[in-house]
């Protein structure tokens, strides 16, 4: 099994940088993950812990699939593991808004029915994609919003954060940065996300992030919104993006590079090719993660980093890069 990722050079910043594939098997019984960890510029040095929480993501998912668990499980346990763990930009430890507060997206969607929940702007709640998976069960709505989000979570059973409790010293210290000099801080993690293809052929995707450093109170980017951040289909595959939310969501790019994989391309061929449009049309940076009916695995990217994690019933070991 390569781990290695491939890459592409060219003049343009936005070129695509790096991308990685791989055949899991197609058939009964045979099942797939690939989960990241945001694209940016993650430092070097921080760069083998954050591929260590993918990997104990992709395990956690594994293990769900192991026991006889739904893609949709899995996907959500693998996203749970990462809103976690404060290293990555969702759940605890997300970025903070222009006031100093958590807002969080969230989206879950099964390939099957095409089921979907999902959650935007949601105030301090530990685990936002499994109030996204209370929304598809539910099934009245996909999106709440704000407010309506955590009145929807607390009716639901889900208790709001205390005051402060996920809110790290490091989303403090990257939102003064931001501030004195602008921009994003130059930190990797838009999102956090899987996709999963079970062994009975359902595919499933979830997202999860705490968006922009110092972004305008109310803000909402790509990962909650189905087609652009998220999407999932068993008749062509499974995505989650990463990058400029803004971006993505102008190209609807989940959705597109869905309806690639359905027309029969690869799913590290479409991530290539979602990249390539993602950078060549709007100029933007990102990256995002595929699998497709078939159970092959993709990824791509044109930021310099991207953590990410893989497994697969056929495989002995976790695969694993930046």
């Amino acid at each position: 099994m390569d781990t290695a990722p491939k890459s592409d050079s060219g003049a343009a910043s936005t070129n695509l940088t790096a991308s990685w594939g791989a055949s899991c098997g197609a058939g009964a019984g045979r099942w797939a993950l690939l989960v990241h960890g945001g694209a940016g510029d993650v430092p070097r040095a921080s760069l083998p812990a954050q591929i260590a929480g993918c990997r104990a993501a992709a395990a956690a998912a594994a293990d769900v699939l192991r026991q006889g668990g739904s893609a949709l499980d899995a996907a959500q346990r693998a996203v749970e593991t990462l809103e976690d763990d404060p290293k990555f930009n969702a759940g605890t430890g997300g970025c903070l808004n222009a006031d100093g507060d958590l807002e969080l997206d969230a989206a879950l969607m099964d390939g099957r029915l095409l089921r979907a929940g999902a959650v935007a702007a949601l105030p301090p709640f530990k685990n936002p994609i499994a109030i996204a998976r209370a929304a598809l069960e539910d099934a009245r709505h996909v999106l709440y919003t704000g407010a309506g989000a955590a009145r929807f979570a607390e009716a639901h059973g889900f208790v709001a954060s205390a005051n402060g409790a996920m809110v790290t010293d490091a989303a403090r210290e990257r939102l003064a940065k931001v501030r004195v000099e602008g921009g994003t801080g130059g930190w990797a993690g838009g999102t956090v996300g899987a996709v999963v293809r079970d062994a009975h052929g359902t595919v499933a995707a979830a997202t999860s992030t705490g968006g922009l450093v110092n972004k305008h109170v109310g803000r909402v980017g790509d990962s909650p919104i189905l087609g652009a951040g998220t999407y999932a289909d068993n008749d062509a595959g499974a995505c989650s993006n990463t990058g400029n939310g803004e971006a993505v969501m102008r190209l609807c790019l989940a959705k597109t590079v869905i309806e690639w994989m359905r027309g029969g391309l690869a799913a590290e061929e479409a991530a290539r090719g979602a990249i390539h449009l993602l950078g060549g049309r709007l100029h933007a940076f990102g990256g995002l993660i595929l699998v497709d009916r078939e159970g092959r695995l993709g990824l791509a990217r044109n930021t310099r980093t991207m953590t990410w994690a893989a497994a697969c019933d056929s495989w002995s070991e976790i695969a694993g890069g930046a």
